[in-house]
């Protein structure tokens, strides 16, 4: 069959979008791996460390019902655009040398956090082909993850140079949320239609509720699936850092150029893959290859072995994000995509928040091994979950 113009992927609108999506996601990646070094080295443990993390968590989950509104009413790429002002500016905070300063920084980045995605995501359900969604939410996700293939290496590269420190890679994640703001602002226009204007019913409900509305049931289950998923994420991308350094770990840069690529490599293809083997098996591979990675990564003293530990986890990460989210693309009611689509966007601040406290309670706790030994346990019950409701991942419709 002759794939027509109108099932293209590679639209104008589609390439500002991913690059608006990228500078926004690299202010973030080269965060990940610094948080955790600035905070310990103001003197906070791991467990101050995921109180840090959770405050960007908790404010992009608490923010998303009132952004999801504004775009349906406003703008998405609006919204968008927004988000990634205030996620630039926020960071201003983190040059006061105090431990509560930086959790108010990374509490109001989550704010410009929740505009970024929310709009995004509404803006790719309204662009994406309906034959291609699976496709064109792999290529969307591998695009924002392939700000953690460099940028994460460079930050701690640029961190330990005599040019460099905390403040430099403050300022350059400041540039990219901005630049990334003005790709925003080049789609802005073609793209202003697709806020749909709310029915005449809509309108008559009280504003307050309609903002307040969490639960999306057209969208809970894929929604529930990627906090799953994403849940054990922090201990891969945030605190393998504070892990390499307690086994003697060097040159660790390399570990997220390589899981990165991974990632970006991965998450086109796979999602790609999820259109033709199903959502179900599709999510249950995720799980899988997830919960292998956080069992061996507990066997290994070396920078190969977590190397291999940090693929095995992105590439079970990669599938699995990618079928919620075309899941969720599916599923979204067009009238209500912005309101929808941050309801399902709310997943991923949520599993980092959840993820990042239990991950540095663990650590206090039980130790690294312990922790991974714990998810490793979480992430075989949602295996088991996943496979208990087959049949609704592999229906369009919910039942």
């Amino acid at each position: 069959m002759k794939t027509s113009k109108s099932d293209s992927i590679w639209t104008r609108t589609f390439l500002l979008l991913c690059a608006a999506q990228f500078l926004g996601y690299a202010q973030n990646s080269m965060l990940a791996p610094v948080l955790p070094l600035y905070v310990t080295q103001l003197g906070g443990s791991p467990f101050v460390v995921g109180m840090v993390l959770a405050c960007f968590a908790a404010s992009s989950v608490i923010v998303r019902p009132l952004v999801g509104h504004w775009a349906d009413r406003w703008s998405e790429a609006g919204v968008m655009i927004s988000g990634l002002l205030f996620q630039g500016a926020s960071i201003f905070f983190c040059f006061i040398p105090w431990v509560e300063a930086t959790m108010l920084a990374n509490g109001l980045r989550g704010i410009g956090w929740g505009g970024l995605n929310t709009g995004g995501y509404s803006l790719l359900a309204h662009i994406a082909p309906e034959s291609r969604r699976g496709e064109a939410s792999g290529l969307y996700s591998g695009v924002q993850s392939a700000s953690s293939i460099l940028f994460p290496a460079f930050a701690l590269w640029l961190l330990h140079e005599s040019f460099g420190g905390f403040t430099a890679v403050f300022l350059v994640t400041t540039i990219f949320s901005w630049l990334g703001a003005a790709f925003g602002g080049m789609m802005a226009r073609p793209v202003t239609h697709a806020a749909r204007r709310p029915a005449a019913m809509e309108l008559s409900r009280q504003w307050w509720r309609e903002i307040f509305h969490f639960i999306e049931h057209d969208i809970l289950l894929p929604s529930v699936m990627l906090l799953w998923l994403n849940v054990s994420l922090p201990a891969i991308t945030n605190f393998s850092v504070l892990y390499a350094r307690e086994l003697g770990v060097e040159n660790f840069g390399l570990f997220f150029i390589v899981v990165g690529i991974t990632s970006l490599l991965a998450r086109p293809l796979l999602g790609r893959l999820s259109d033709k083997i199903g959502r179900d098996l599709s999510i249950a591979t995720g799980f899988g290859l997830q919960l292998a990675s956080l069992l061996l990564i507990t066997t290994v003293s070396n920078l190969a072995g977590m190397i291999v530990c940090g693929v095995f986890y992105m590439l079970g990460n990669a599938i699995g994000s990618s079928t919620t989210l075309a899941l969720a693309l599916e599923r979204a009611d067009p009238r209500r995509r912005g309101k929808q689509m941050a309801t399902f966007s709310i997943a991923y601040p949520l599993s980092y928040g959840v993820g990042s406290l239990l991950t540095g309670s663990a650590i206090e706790f039980a130790g690294y091994a312990g922790m991974f030994y714990l998810l490793t346990a979480v992430q075989a019950v949602g295996l088991l979950f996943a496979l208990s409701n087959a049949a609704k991942l592999r229906s369009q419709e919910l039942n």
